[in-house]
Order: structure tokens, then C-alpha cells, then sequence
């Protein structure tokens, strides 16, 4: 297996209000950039298929080699056009899944069950489940067969709730990614805000914000090829 599927939302706008979100482009770029630079090959999937939209706030912080793949016809098409359907996976494909951000998978990742059995499979296989910032939401209610949450008892990071609040979002989003995560056992790492952080527990690998996506692609990487 040298496939890694890279998860995406389908939110257009935070909920309750006309503002834009989507996903969180770097959060998407940096990591692919890092695995596929290592011979790794993605796919992409979102939880209704399809079209995928963008952040516009995120824009602001591309780097060249974001715009490189942002740019290419691969990621316009596969990602942002045309994102596989959860049902279209076939999970024993890929040796890791990876979370995207994003203030919209707060609405349309924690609460969906294909995603969820996909997510189990491949954790079941001795594959990886990886997030970044606002990602951590997609593996917040992920359970075990024994009906465990996957995160209880490890170690795992993500958005922060100070954070939240430095970004001006915490009146918006429906939860806190921290508060549930330690509520549904894990013990939450975090460092400064807005800093490179990622943690890796086992088979989860986790990262704090938008600015940990290369980390948790380096972590994953490095695992792969132990493994290989």
C-alpha cells in the first residue's frame, strides 16, 4: 500500500451566518507536497463528493510550492472538482488517512459514519490516522469495535480553544475541538499558538494548526518508510 486519501469538507459557509469557509489550502498542499516529494500517492475524498471549496482566508498564507500544486490540473481536478465519494474507497487501498482543516469540517466531518468505517479500516490494517488543526474533528467520534473512542487514552492535538479565540471563531463553531477531544478521553498536547506542533501516538499522528500540516506529513513519512 503506498496510498495515503487525503479528506476534505464540502462547507461553503460557517453555519448561521453568510460568511465563506472551506478547506484551509496549505493544510491540504504542505502535507501532500511532503508525501508525494517521498513516493507516496493520494487520493482525495470528501464527505459528500465532489466540489470543494476553499477558505478564501487562506489564501494569505500560500507559499510557492502551495501554489505548485494548487495550480496543477491534478489537484484542481481530483481535489477541488472532482473529490471521491466515501463510497467509492476502497479502504484496504491505503496505508494512512489524513484530515484536512479548515473552519468547515467542524459541520461535516465529526458525524459521518462512512468516513468513520473508512477511518477504522485502515487502523484495523496497521495503517495511520493522521489530522491536522480543525481535522482532529473528523476523528473526535470515531469509535473502536468495543465502542471506544479511537482518541481515549492517547495523545493527540489539534485547533486549540485559544486559538479559537484568537481567530475570532468561538462564538461560531458548533463545538470545541479541544474540550470534546478531552472529554472523549484523549489527553490533548498543545503548544504556542499558531506554532508547529505535531504529536504522534501509535498509529495517530496529529497536528496543531495550520502550520503543522508539513510536520504531520514528515512524521507520517518517516513511519511509512520504517514499515516498508
Amino acid at each position: 500500500m503506498t496510498k495515503i486519501l487525503v479528506v476534505l469538507t464540502n462547507t461553503t459557509r460557517y453555519h448561521g451566518t453568510t460568511d465563506p469557509t472551506g478547506l484551509w489550502l496549505g493544510e491540504a498542499t504542505e502535507f501532500v507536497d511532503e508525501v508525494t516529494k517521498a513516493g507516496f500517492d493520494v487520493d482525495y475524498v470528501s464527505p459528500k463528493g465532489g466540489f470543494v471549496p476553499l477558505d478564501p482566508r487562506s489564501m494569505k498564507y500560500v507559499a510557492e510550492s502551495d501554489m505548485k500544486i494548487y495550480e496543477s490540473s491534478d489537484f484542481q481536478n481530483r481535489a477541488l472538482m472532482n473529490s471521491m465519494n466515501p463510497s467509492q474507497i476502497d479502504s484496504k487501498e491505503y496505508a494512512a488517512i489524513y484530515y484536512t482543516g479548515g473552519h468547515g469540517v467542524m459541520w461535516d466531518f465529526p458525524n459521518n459514519s462512512e468516513l468513520q468505517k473508512i477511518t477504522m479500516d485502515i487502523y484495523n490494517q496497521g495503517g495511520y490516522v493522521t489530522s491536522v488543526c480543525h481535522g482532529i474533528a473528523g476523528l473526535l467520534n470515531v469509535k473502536t469495535a468495543k465502542g471506544e473512542y479511537l482518541i481515549k487514552g492517547k495523545e493527540i492535538t489539534g485547533f486549540t480553544t485559544s486559538e479559537e479565540i484568537l481567530a475570532n471563531k468561538r462564538k461560531v463553531v458548533p463545538f470545541l475541538n479541544q474540550k470534546v477531544a478531552s472529554d472523549h478521553g484523549a489527553i490533548f498536547r498543545k503548544k504556542r499558538a499558531y506554532k508547529s506542533y505535531a504529536v504522534q501516538d501509535g498509529q495517530l499522528i496529529t497536528g496543531q494548526n495550520p502550520f503543522s500540516a508539513r510536520a504531520v506529513g514528515k512524521m507520517l513519512v518517516h513511519q511509512l518508510k520504517q514499515s516498508k
